[in-house]
């Protein structure tokens, strides 16, 4: 099996998550602290494989001077992203809508706010996609951490939002067509990271890996700490370390 056709697949994988977890938002009832804890469990798995496996590999591969700027770099892209987004009624697309005044707008209530909630989705999940791609440039063989990491972390996304859309009437078809949508752009942005990112020089690459740890640690302070601790409370910073540990056990098995 070709590396490119390896990297679509894995990409598929990790995309598939969102929609199991859309099905589980959309079509159950699942109890607020089940959703937070599983967010702040994705939250420190995702924590530990950016530090291990992203920063790690960049530091590694380039030195501290190209991953700090890359880290920046890459939480500024995705911040300026998500601020133009939040104004057009993207800001809570995480949010599963128990908290009314943190709820997710209704078309009616915010126009455009359904195609605002899209980007937003697509730029919480490319960054992740892309890196389970240049995973592959590493001797041919995926980083299973940084599949398992981005699998875990997007049921509760994918669970989560699309609670919010449903409580803000947004349709089935609406619903799965995003999540199906950003599954698939998973599965072109993991070809693009092993395809595009390939081509370039080894400081290259881990310039781009350190831009993507840099716009998921944002992601993860900015949209799903926050929807976490609102009901796991005091226990929030056990449930997240619990995940970096999972996480920190398996980039070292």
């Amino acid at each position: 099996m070709s590396e490119v056709v390896q990297a679509a697949l894995w990409g598929l994988l990790a995309g598939s998550a969102l929609l199991i977890g859309a099905a589980l938002g959309y079509g159950l009832r699942v109890p607020q602290k089940v959703i937070a804890t599983v967010m702040a469990f994705g939250a420190g798995v995702l924590l530990s494989a950016v530090s291990y496996e992203l920063l790690g590999e960049a530091y590694d591969q380039a030195g501290l001077g190209p991953a700090a700027v890359g880290t920046l770099g890459g939480a500024l892209a995705y911040t300026v992203g998500n601020m133009w987004l939040a104004r057009r009624g993207a800001r809570h697309r995480k949010r599963s809508g128990h908290h009314r005044e943190r709820a997710q707008p209704s078309e009616g209530e915010q126009s455009g706010s359904g195609t605002a909630l899209a980007l937003g989705a697509l730029l919480d999940g490319v960054p992740e996609s892309a890196v389970i791609g240049v995973s592959l440039l590493d001797g041919g063989t995926v980083s299973l951490v940084t599949v398992a990491a981005v699998f875990i972390s997007n049921v509760p996304e994918g669970l989560s939002s699309s609670a919010g859309m449903k409580k803000a009437h947004r349709g089935a078809a609406y619903v799965f067509g995003v999540w199906g949508a950003i599954a698939a752009a998973s599965t072109v942005s993991a070809v693009l990271g092993y395809t595009v990112v390939g081509a370039f020089s080894p400081a290259v690459i881990a310039g781009v890996t350190a831009v993507a740890a840099g716009a998921i640690l944002a992601m993860i302070a900015d949209t799903m700490i926050p929807e976490a601790f609102e009901d796991t409370h005091l226990a929030m910073g056990l449930i997240t370390v619990s995940g970096f540990l999972v996480s920190f056990a398996l980039s070292h098995s």
